[in-house]
């Protein structure tokens, strides 16, 4: 890839409900995956590039989201650092509408692109998946705010349906929470060696936790109730990020080409 114009230093992606976009100057980028309309905009002095994930008229199911495009073309207009914003069904009990900064990951998608190098081998190191950095901006900020949040393990599954009772309780096993949109988005932003991290918003319990049918209704009202705490969030977590990169992030594809 060529060197990568300056244009904007930090990438917000956002999920479900995220609409802080709208104001913004958009401009569409080109990348070798598709066009992306990406959204600039200025928060506590730093160039933030917005990507709404599922796009903006015809909302996107998760297994059909151009991860690849979105981050190259974020990468393209100079960004180091990424935070991306995912709705999750919890399976620990966490309260709807608390937020969870996630540690670790576990990948059950089965047919998305989930890497920029089909001809070459490149195992990429995800030892530490999300930014330290990133994460102790997104826990001071939601301290600062006074919110309920947790560390945990994402699983993320295919979708566009939830998750059954009998998938549940083998994920809960090993996972905190759930969500279909993380994976392959962090892989993709260590092969570029960019900074990444993610804040979960929980919107439900999931399946088999409660009696209750779940529902994408109840989602998204969940995060369009939280829109102004998350634009809070995610603005005080900007001005607390590091000007210069500190952490490991950077080196995740040294020594992984074959």
């Amino acid at each position: 890839m060529e060197k990568a114009a300056e244009i904007a230093e930090i990438a917000v992606l956002g999920g479900v409900g995220f609409s802080s976009y709208r104001d913004c100057e958009s401009r569409s980028v080109k990348t070798p995956y598709g066009e992306v309309t990406v959204y600039l905009t200025s928060i506590k002095g730093r160039t933030i590039a917005i990507v709404p994930r599922h796009a903006e008229e015809i909302h996107i199911p998760p297994h059909r989201v151009n991860y690849r495009a979105n981050i190259w073309a974020v990468h393209s207009l100079g960004v180091k650092r990424v935070i991306s914003t995912n709705s999750v069904g919890s399976m620990r009990g966490h309260p709807v509408g608390s937020f969870v900064v996630l540690d670790d990951f576990i990948d059950f998608t089965c047919s998305r692109s989930s890497s920029f190098y089909d001809d070459t081998t490149v195992h990429v190191d995800v030892t530490e998946p999300y930014c330290p950095e990133i994460k102790a901006a997104l826990k001071s900020a939601l301290g600062k705010q006074g919110l309920s949040y947790t560390e945990g393990i994402y699983a993320c599954t295919e979708g566009p349906r939830f998750e059954t009772r009998a998938e549940i309780r083998m994920m809960s096993q090993f996972a905190d929470v759930v969500g279909m949109t993380g994976v392959p988005e962090v892989v993709l932003a260590k092969e570029l060696s960019l900074c990444y991290a993610s804040l979960a918003i929980v919107t439900n319990q999931a399946c088999g936790m409660t009696t209750q049918k779940l529902t994408a209704d109840e989602v998204t009202e969940v995060v369009g109730k939280a829109q102004d705490s998350i634009f809070e969030i995610l603005s005080d977590a900007i001005e607390k990020i590091p000007e210069t990169q500190n952490c490991m992030c950077r080196f995740a594809k040294e020594g992984a080409c074959l």
